[in-house]
């Protein structure tokens, strides 16, 4: 079993940053493939970026990238999303997503995943 924690979420004005922690237990980051997706009120869950488990390979959303990075901090059994120029459009919960046993690739798919975390607020204001 693998159990995931996010953390970092908050109230941010538009053109801010927020950094997003995915905190795992039960099996080491190193082996897991990791994605962060997203959902707005009345919306479907989202993609937002994802890892390959190695970290070598990262996909981000047309929406975000160049804004937000994806990264790991195997030390600490934590994956980052780093999130700057905030816009109220990406206003969400936050989802962390681990998956086992798939392809060292970074995935987009959220039935791809075994494991989810709680969600964290996120929350950016004009």
């Amino acid at each position: 079993q693998v159990q995931l924690v996010e953390s970092g979420g908050g109230l941010v004005q538009a053109g801010g940053s927020l950094r997003l922690s995915c905190t795992a237990s039960g099996r080491a980051v190193s082996n897991l493939r990791v994605g962060w997706f997203r959902q707005a009120p009345g919306k479907e869950r989202d993609f937002v970026a994802a890892s390959s488990r190695s970290g070598g390979r990262t996909d981000y959303a047309d929406s975000v990238k160049g804004r937000f990075t994806i990264s790991r901090d195997n030390a600490k059994n934590t994956v980052h999303l780093q999130m700057n120029s905030l816009k109220p459009e990406d206003t969400a919960v936050y989802y962390c997503a681990a998956d086992v046993w798939g392809a060292d690739r970074p995935i987009r798919v959220p039935g791809e995943y075994d494991y989810w975390g709680q969600g964290t607020q996120v929350t950016v204001s004009l």
